[in-house]
């Protein structure tokens, strides 16, 4: 597991590449408030710069040679592409064939090599294993890496530098990259600060997997469902559940229309563009307070701003 160094590494690494992402406040119903913390403005759309870089970064000469190889829906794709090319390093990127057409243009236009397959999470997992193997490049997984969840933990340490006296932190979950970072580099600094995951109904392994206290998987055909594209990982890593088990509080699950609504809210009363995968948190706010301890020093991780411009105008159309 990592430790708050490893964190505290990453961020120093980092200073002249990520962006220092401010916390913005939001208004919700009844004179609520939560802050956000919006990812969507790192250079490539979201926050999995922070971890790509922090992996690539960590690898020696004759492994940087021999090039990366990473499986994504696409942010992740991104997020490996700008580490690779300002780091002279060629990256192959497997990528599913439902992958938003915004991200696969961006992640060709940072110069990656791109692999179509087919839909399911394990497709681009088989294929990048074969890709290892056959070229001997070196793997950068989505999650599943202690760097990459030290780099995205860098998050954590700049809500704690914002706002101190933070009591609350909603955090997407996919793979789980994102919240064991957050959570390690919180909990080892204000262990009372609680973390809660927020994750699609479609998708809800991660929850499961909590309350059972094993790995829990859901079907491709389940996490297809959702419109969170970033969030469609059919389990979460070995690595990050060690992590979230010591860390997470709480993971709850939010509802597709409950995404569409959180999206407008952010667009409209925080004026953040952020994609599925990124409002999961917000709407969580928004529709379960029960869930969440009541507070007005809380914090919502937006992962992203990547979205179709199709998608993202019949979002906005909708009424529901």
């Amino acid at each position: 597991m990592i430790t708050l160094k490893d964190v505290q590494d990453a961020q120093k690494l980092l200073r002249k590449v990520a962006v220092r992402t401010p916390l913005v406040a939001c208004k919700l119903a009844h004179g609520r408030q939560i802050f956000i913390k919006p990812e969507n403005l790192q250079p490539i759309g979201s926050f999995k710069l922070r971890g790509a870089y922090n992996k690539i970064s960590s690898l020696t000469p004759e492994q940087r040679k021999r090039g990366v190889v990473a499986h994504s829906s696409g942010n992740h794709a991104q997020g490996v592409a700008f580490a690779a090319r300002a780091l002279g390093v060629h990256a192959t990127i497997v990528m599913p064939t439902t992958a938003p057409k915004v991200k696969l243009d961006a992640t060709r236009a940072l110069g990656a090599e791109i692999v179509m397959v087919g839909p399911a999470s394990a497709d681009r997992i088989s294929k990048a294993e074969e890709l290892e193997k056959e070229q001997k490049l070196i793997p950068v997984p989505p999650y599943n890496d202690e760097k990459l969840i030290a780099g995205q933990g860098t998050i954590g340490l700049e809500i704690l530098e914002d706002m101190p006296d933070v009591e609350v932190v909603l955090v997407p979950v996919g793979g789980g990259g994102i919240i064991s970072g957050i959570a390690t580099a919180i909990k080892q600094s204000r262990p009372g600060v609680k973390i809660i995951g927020v994750e699609p109904e479609f998708a809800a392994d991660a929850q499961a997997s909590l309350k059972s206290g094993k790995i829990e998987s859901v079907t491709g055909e389940s996490a297809a469902k959702t419109l969170c594209d970033g969030l469609r990982s059919q389990s979460i890593g070995p690595i990050n559940f060690e992590h979230i088990r010591k860390y997470v509080d709480a993971i709850i699950t939010v509802k597709e229309h409950e995404i569409r609504q959180a999206m407008r809210h952010l667009l409209f009363s925080a004026r953040i563009l952020a994609e599925p995968s990124g409002a999961v948190t917000t709407a969580a706010a928004m529709f379960h307070a029960d869930e969440i301890p009541a507070s007005d020093r809380m914090v919502a991780v937006v992962s992203g701003g990547n979205i179709e411009p199709e998608l993202f105008l019949e979002i906005l159309m909708r009424t529901v």
